[in-house]
C-alpha cells in the first residue's frame, strides 16, 4: 500500500492508503479527525467540507493522492480551542439542532469570509448553496455568518 505525506491542520502526517481512497476516510479512519462528517459520498451535501489550500472542498471527492503537497484544514484545525469567530457565532445564535452538518457549514462559511470580509445576503446564499442542513437552520446560519463577519 502506498504511503503519503500530508499537511493537515499545520502538522505533517504520514498515512498508508490506496491512492484512490477519499481524503474523508483518511481523515476519519487513519487520523481520527472525526469532525469532518460523511453525508452523501458524492460531494452534494457539504457535510465533509474541508479547506484545501484555503478553498472549501468536499473531502469525499478528493483522493488522498490529490492532497499530497497541499494544505488541508479540517474543523479541528480552524481554531485550536474551537473559538474561531464563526464557531463563537454558531454558539451565540444557537445554530445547530442535530449538529451533523455544522462542521461542513462552518468550513464553507470560513472560506467565504476569507475571501469576502462583509458578504451580502446574496453572497452568503451563493457561497453556502449546496451545504444541506436537514434541520433547515439556514436563517440562523446566515445570521451567524453576518455576526462572525463583524467580529473578524
Amino acid at each position: 500500500m502506498p504511503t503519503y505525506n500530508l499537511n493537515i491542520n499545520g502538522q505533517a502526517h504520514t498515512v498508508s492508503a490506496d491512492s484512490d481512497t477519499p481524503l474523508l476516510w483518511v481523515l476519519r479512519d487513519n487520523l481520527n479527525l472525526v469532525g469532518t462528517k460523511y453525508g452523501c459520498g458524492i460531494a452534494q451535501c457539504g457535510a465533509c467540507t474541508i479547506h484545501l489550500d484555503g478553498d472549501a472542498m468536499r473531502s469525499c471527492a478528493i483522493t488522498v493522492a490529490a492532497a499530497v503537497d497541499r494544505e488541508v484544514t479540517t474543523i479541528e484545525g480552524l481554531h485550536e480551542a474551537a473559538k474561531h469567530p464563526l464557531q463563537d457565532a454558531w454558539r451565540e445564535h444557537d445554530v445547530p439542532q442535530c449538529g451533523y452538518c455544522q462542521a461542513g457549514q462552518i468550513m464553507n462559511a470560513a472560506a467565504l469570509l476569507d475571501q469576502v470580509k462583509n458578504p451580502s445576503d446574496q453572497e452568503i446564499d451563493d457561497a453556502m448553496n449546496g451545504n444541506i442542513c436537514r434541520c433547515a437552520t439556514y436563517t440562523r446560519i446566515k445570521t451567524a455568518i453576518k455576526t462572525a463577519a463583524k467580529n473578524m
